[in-house]
């Protein structure tokens, strides 16, 4: 399993330890993964998803899981999220009233 976060695409860094004598050799920052599961409330359902503590507090702060999704690009989101995506906007989209 790769170590991406499945909704922002955050991955691991590449820095430096610096010792006290500036020595620096190479190091990773892993990213601060959570397996969660986050609820739809348009598809009415729960997912199992893999994402940062960071995107945790985005998805609080911009409303949900469908919010978020709805406004995120494709290119960001992994396959199972875009999957996700998909049938939130078609739900969405069956739900609104053709003018």
């Amino acid at each position: 399993m790769t170590r991406r976060c499945e909704l922002t695409g955050v991955g691991p860094m590449v820095g430096h330890n610096v010792s006290h004598s500036n020595i620096k050799t190479k190091r990773r920052f892993l990213p601060a993964l959570a397996e969660t599961s986050l609820q739809s409330e348009a598809l009415g359902q729960s997912f199992r998803l893999r994402v940062t503590n960071a995107a945790l507090r985005t998805l609080d702060f911009r409303g949900g899981l469908d919010t978020f999704l709805v406004k995120a690009k494709d290119e960001v989101l992994s396959a199972k999220a875009r999957k996700i995506k998909k049938q939130i906007k078609a739900k969405l989209a069956a739900a609104q009233p053709a003018a």
